[in-house]
């Protein structure tokens, strides 16, 4: 759903990366083979060609989409990041925009297509600002990844009005 909605606020044409299990879901898999970058999460290797493949694109000009949670939780609880988005914006010199799904979890959750239980609802977005990886090298890696974490964690906080 978060690459359905991306749409409505990316302005330009950019790219997603998202599980490989996607490309088995019906027309959407489709989209998603030609026009996107599948991740095998089960491989290391698998993911590092993924990664490639996104800087390529980068270089090509496209911009990226990417979860770094790699799975949507249950609950709508922050999971912890992957460090790949960030290596790849420092390694590429490219801001990131965070982006917080605050209710996706409720109103597909998760399951798996056909699996879910979906249901009717106004799905809500915050969009932050950019932030700047110039300059920036795999030291601040690890602070980088936790900045656009404790973002999405604070705007969760101020919708929910509780700590996940």
């Amino acid at each position: 759903m978060d690459i359905c909605l991306a749409v409505f606020y990316i302005k330009h044409t950019a790219l997603y990366m998202g599980k490989a299990e996607l490309l088995k879901a019906p027309l959407f898999g489709s989209f998603f083979k030609y026009m996107d970058i599948p991740v095998n999460r089960k491989s290391n290797t698998g993911s590092h060609k993924a990664l490639v493949k996104a800087g390529e694109k980068i270089e090509e000009g496209y911009s990226i989409v990417i979860y770094p949670e790699g799975t949507i939780s249950n609950e709508g609880v922050l999971k912890n990041f992957k460090n790949g988005a960030f290596k790849l914006a420092i390694e590429k010199q490219v801001p990131i925009v965070p982006v917080v799904n605050l209710n996706n979890w409720q109103i597909l959750q998760n399951g798996g297509f056909f699996k879910s239980y979906g249901r009717p609802g106004l799905a809500r977005v915050i969009i932050g600002a950019p932030i700047s990886t110039k300059g920036l090298t795999e030291e601040n890696l690890v602070d980088l990844r936790t900045q656009v974490h404790q973002f999405i964690q604070q705007e969760l906080e101020k919708y929910y009005g509780t700590k996940n």
